[in-house]
């Protein structure tokens, strides 16, 4: 399939690349002797250096400690050290040259182990530009090039750290736009009207920017949306990272905590107290620790968001306070969208949305938040703003089969419908299904308690713990039947599941590639199946779980007409 990219190619190399050169790039950046070939930018002498003594803050911390313990001269191996950390930052800086070409975009680095990373231009599927403190103080962007690839042995993205801002917004917009350059913006827009042709009225929700850039404003940041922050839980992260600091900081400077006045009377405080007093205290102070961190990450994370539609059919997305990050997907490239309900944030009605589309795998979503559409704001938000870039997505219109409901002509406002719309439901099957699954893991769990309890000497809270928790099991299994559902409505299958985060994906039935249909031992003696669709976007593959067989079928014959007439055709003369 087109979509399946392939990732960049790493040739070790001795000398120049074999690549043809194409010539110097114009732009603001000065280039090497050698043509073709270019530099970043000169202001990143500042930038490298900067960042290796940040990384390896924690070693220098411990050779200054141990050299002076030894010998009393520290200082001097600390000052020894960062100089050898400033002067591999600088080195970074004269190893690493690009060019780009028609065809390609390369990437040479190395010193002794000298390696040229190539990306064809046609697997380009996304173009990130961030922006440190430190990059937006001297005016510098990094440049990201994703080709979607899920290859866990090398990095599927290509790095420049880092050019000017402005030959970074030049470099994306020249990557991804590749339509011939004689094409008015008008006219790449699919709002373009003919001569004559009725006025196409603006999208509920969206506003025009106006301007020669055809950009269209589809949600902003709000400061009312602060208050899912702490609801995100993200500050479980910081958390983590903190402590990890903090204890090799410790240990890497043979620091002892009982010669620390607050440490050792905070804790001298702390064992005074009983042990219910001592873990409810301990939980206190982790929730409103992970509560303001979770905001002021929410804050930092997504202050300034902006989502935004250009005339060229993409979509750009701008977020972060300090760090400032940029991506752009190209609507050509969408495949659907998803609302992910968190427990915490569905108990306050927030939701957040990502695009479902090629080049940004889910991996990558979870860790990157490059397919980030909305941040967590509220549900009615979400569900508004899906249906906003639903609208504007090619094949909005529908597909051509009769069962799938298609629109008729072009859209004139939100598509909702895949969001809003009812879902069928999967049966009593399906219900006890839940409840036999979760009591099959509790159940045997509590009777193991039970029985260490009685003969060898455990105590009994674990049990009565357990015990205690078995009306909550039961609240999660009618929790997660509640969540499934299915359906085909205007051209996109939806299917939504989970409990913990529950999650509905409406999937352009033209972006299947291949259905599966699984059972188990256990799904065979209910009747049920899990029909997988395959796509070669976000996650790779979406499942409806639990449902009937004849209902698997159905679905899979009508998302995509006629794939699977000859299988069915050969199991009914099987079974003749």
């Amino acid at each position: 399939m087109s979509d399946s990219a392939g990732g960049p190619v790493s040739n070790p190399v001795s000398g120049p690349a074999s690549a043809p050169a194409s010539g110097p790039v114009s732009g603001p950046e000065g280039g090497p002797a050698e043509p073709g070939w270019r530099r970043l930018s000169p202001r990143m002498l500042l930038v490298h250096p900067v960042q290796e003594v940040v990384r390896a803050a924690p070693a220098l911390l411990g050779l200054l400690v141990a050299g002076t313990s030894s010998g009393g001269k520290g200082h001097l191996w600390s000052a020894a050290g960062v100089g050898l950390t400033v002067l591999f930052g600088m080195l970074r800086w004269f190893t690493t040259t690009y060019r780009i070409s028609p065809e390609q975009v390369q990437v040479r680095r190395g010193l002794l182990n000298r390696k040229v990373l190539t990306v064809p231009r046609d697997r380009v599927r996304t173009v990130d530009v961030t922006s440190h403190v430190l990059h937006r103080v001297l005016g510098l962007a990094r440049v990201e090039v994703g080709t979607g690839t899920s290859d866990r042995r090398h990095d599927s993205r290509l790095k420049l750290d880092a050019l000017s801002a402005a030959e970074a917004a030049r470099l994306r917009v020249e990557l991804l736009h590749r339509s011939p350059a004689a094409q008015s913006p008008a006219a790449q827009s699919p709002t373009a009207q003919s001569p004559g042709a009725s006025p196409v009225p603006p999208y509920a929700g969206s506003t025009p920017m106006g301007g020669a850039t055809g950009e269209t404003e589809l949600a902003r940041m709000r400061p009312g949306w602060v208050r899912f922050g702490p609801f995100t839980m993200s500050g479980l992260v910081t958390v983590g990272v903190v402590g990890g600091f903090a204890s090799r900081l410790v240990s890497e400077g043979n620091i002892d905590l009982d010669r620390v006045g607050p440490v050792r009377e905070t804790w001298r405080w702390f064992s005074a107290m009983s042990l219910a007093l001592e873990i409810a205290t301990v939980l206190l102070a982790l929730v409103v620790f992970v509560g303001v961190a979770s905001t002021l990450g929410y804050v930092l994370a997504y202050g300034n968001f902006r989502l935004t539609r250009h005339a060229e059919g993409t979509l750009h997305v701008t977020r972060g306070l300090l760090t400032r990050r940029a991506t752009t997907i190209e609507e050509r490239r969408l495949r659907g969208v998803e609302i992910d309900e968190p427990l915490l944030l569905r108990a306050v009605r927030g939701a957040r949305l990502s695009a479902v589309t090629t080049g940004l795998r889910s991996k990558e979503r979870g860790q990157r938040g490059g397919s980030t559409l909305l941040p967590p704001a509220p549900r009615a938000e979400a569900v508004a703003v899906a249906g906003l870039v639903l609208s504007h997505a090619p094949g909005a219109t529908g597909g051509p089969s009769p069962a799938t409901a298609p629109l008729a002509g072009p859209l004139t406002g939100p598509l909702t419908g895949p969001l809003t719309g009812p879902l069928t439901p999967h049966g009593p099957a399906a219900l006890r299904r839940r409840f036999t699954r979760a009591y099959g893991v509790h159940g045997p769990v509590l009777l193991a308690l039970l029985a260490l309890w009685a003969w060898a000497g455990l105590p009994s809270w674990p049990w009565l713990t357990a015990a205690a928790l078995l009306p909550v099991t039961a609240l999660l299994a009618a929790d997660r039947y509640r969540s499934l559902g299915h359906a085909l409505t205007s051209g996109y299958l939806v299917t939504r599941w989970g409990a913990l985060v529950r999650r509905r994906v409406a999937l352009r039935c033209d972006g299947v590639i291949g259905w599966t249909v699984e059972r188990s031992f256990f799904q065979r003696r209910a009747g049920l199946a899990t029909l997988t669709a395959t796509t070669a976007a976000g996650a790779q593959s979406y499942q409806v779980r639990d449902v009937d067989l004849a209902e698997a079928l159905r679905l899979a014959a009508v998302g995509t007409p006629g794939l699977l007439d000859p299988f069915l055709e050969r199991a009914g003369s099987v079974n003749q």
